[in-house]
């Protein structure tokens, strides 16, 4: 089935099509098109994490930014092949909705684009959990499952309904996530980057549409093969790269720093989970607005710099992983807590910035302290600074690194053979660039602490949890020596730490401890008395208020 290639951004298929294209053509030129009668259409392909294994549809009304979700979208077309021997289809279109009670990224995705574009959005999905682009999509030689021609039958059914329904349409791109399961194969491992390039042309010679878009989902290197498999997922990210580098429409969309299921007995999954795939599906959104220039940003600026030149400022720095991030920390759940409704607001009177999820959030400058939007999370610098500003302290500045995805060996000097995932070099110069730029503009500088969040993952993995404070100690060394403050002071909290027989036997509470009491200029604060949290790992929006406050009492007493 062959389809004419109308103008750059899509297709219309079909010489019925032609009737009523008279409109779209001009439309299409900017912006990818605004004429709100044509159907944007999407693909969305890959194995497992793009399925949405180990996702529930009955657990959105935990997540409030996604309230809905789990109920179909009337008006947003859904065309979909899904599975491996048994595979759901929907045997034509039908509105947007889970399938058999599993939520996929689609869903968020097509409700944030088409806000933001007011377009009607039609989705064409079909995936497959452990299947390989090497052999199941592999367009040349399909094995196994035989996925690619699946696909493409599937796009090729879905567009010709539209076509005989005289829809007007236009194809805009393909979202991508797929590579765990090539890993595990040297030579699918070793050509993943060849094979995808492959991929890509082939779809785009078989659709007529040399210069159809795609979208490719990070690996989630917060999963347990992001740690036990990072050199194979390092391989195959790599491989995704390297087509991003080269082919100018094709954006690599980060996925490491969302929501992971929980599971057991430790806590590690393999899968996004329903947090983790509405935060995906968010991305990819973000990732396709921004591609035509309608990625909408709530702009927060300081109405005028909040201190008087020549005044010192103290300068906190927060950094860390998951919790420090505020993964499941929501605002609407801030909202409902008792006495909290102060840390809702915006303070101009204090300087922030930050780099959030590994620098997918990054402040423009610096903002007012407060919320920035991130899923609809907040982190514990709110309660940090209320509980610092009650106790009279002044001229504060707030500087935030983190990323929810990884590993205290990311954060070492050396990092690990991942190295486009090592955060050290980045995390310094954040730190000295916040300094310079309040000395910039004409303030003194004390840099207060470092306040680090021991990584959660870590604890439940036993080669991690084993070299947890040694790696922690070579980070703090060498923040000592490259920022020029032997006497540095770091503050390092931890919750407890996750427990499970064979983990037990590393104490790595008082092993850390131990670093603490070597050296003067290094604080332990141990956060074990936080509020009683439903999963483990992860702490929600009265825990994270809680570790806040315990981080800001070790800081008062010790200051």
């Amino acid at each position: 089935m062959k389809f004419p290639a109308l103008f750059p951004s899509g297709l219309l298929p079909g010489a019925t099509a032609l009737l009523f294209l008279s409109s779209a053509h001009s439309s299409a030129k900017q912006g990818h098109g605004e004429d709100p009668s044509i159907v944007r259409v999407f693909f969305f392909a890959g194995q497992s994490n793009m399925v949405g294994s180990d996702s529930k549809a009955r657990d959105v009304s935990r997540f409030p930014r996604y309230l809905g979700l789990d109920k179909a979208q009337p008006g947003i077309r859904f065309s979909y092949c899904i599975g491996r021997q048994n595979k759901m289809r929907s045997e034509g279109w039908t509105d947007l909705q889970p399938v058999n009670g599993v939520i996929g990224p689609e869903l968020s995705f097509a409700r944030k684009v088409s806000g933001a574009t007011r377009s009607p959005i039609a989705v064409i999905k079909c995936a497959a959990g452990g299947t390989h682009l090497g052999g199941d999509w592999n367009p040349d030689d399909p094995m196994g499952f035989k996925m690619y021609p699946l696909a493409r039958k599937l796009v090729e059914s879905s567009l010709a309904e539209l076509t005989r329904s005289k829809i007007r349409y236009r194809i805009e791109g393909f979202m991508w996530h797929q590579g765990e399961n090539d890993m595990f194969n040297e030579a699918y491992m070793a050509n993943y980057g060849k094979n995808l390039k492959n991929f890509i042309a082939r779809w785009r010679a078989d659709l007529e549409l040399p210069r159809l878009r795609f979208y490719l989902g990070e690996l989630c290197t917060k999963t347990i093969w992001g740690m036990d498999l990072r050199p194979r997922m390092y391989a195959i990210s790599q491989g995704q790269k390297e087509v991003a580098r080269t082919d100018p429409l094709v954006d690599y969309v980060p996925t490491s720093h969302v929501g992971v299921e929980i599971g057991n007995p430790v806590g590690l999954h393999y899968h996004y989970g329903t947090l983790g795939q509405l935060q995906h599906g968010e991305n990819y959104a973000d990732a396709y607005l921004r591609s035509i220039g309608k990625l909408p940003r709530a702009k927060r600026t300081l109405p005028k710099w909040p201190y008087e030149k020549g005044e010192k400022v103290s300068l906190f720095v927060l950094a860390g992983h998951r919790n420090m991030e505020g993964e499941r920390a929501f605002v609407e759940d801030l909202e409902k807590m008792d006495g909290r409704s102060g840390l809702l607001v915006d303070d101009p009177t204090i300087a922030y910035k930050y780099s959030l999820g590994g620098g997918y959030e990054i402040s423009e400058g610096w903002e007012p302290f407060g919320i920035p939007d991130f899923y609809g999370t907040f982190g514990p610098e709110l309660s940090f600074v209320h509980a610092l500003k009650a106790e009279g302290k002044t001229n504060l500045a707030v500087a935030k690194y983190t990323h929810s995805g990884s590993q205290i060996i990311d954060w070492t000097p050396e990092g690990s053979i991942a190295k486009d995932r090592h955060l050290y070099p980045g995390f310094i110069s954040f730190v000295k660039q916040s300094v310079a730029e309040l000395k910039a503009k004409g303030n003194g500088v004390e840099l207060a602490g470092i306040f680090y969040h021991v990584g959660e993952n870590d604890m439940s993995f036993h080669p991690y949890r084993r070299d947890a404070a040694k790696r922690i100690g070579d980070m703090i060394a060498q923040s000592r020596r490259d920022l020029g403050m032997p006497g540095l002071k770091w503050y390092v909290s931890q919750q407890t730490p996750t427990d499970v027989e064979r983990l037990n036997k590393l104490d790595v509470m008082s092993e850390v401890g131990k670093l603490a009491q070597s050296d003067s200029f290094t604080v332990q604060v141990k956060a074990v008395d936080l509020p009683p949290q439903e999963k483990r790992l992860v702490i929600r929006a009265d825990g994270t208020v809680a570790l806040g406050e315990r981080i800001a009492r070790a800081y008062l007493v010790k200051k």
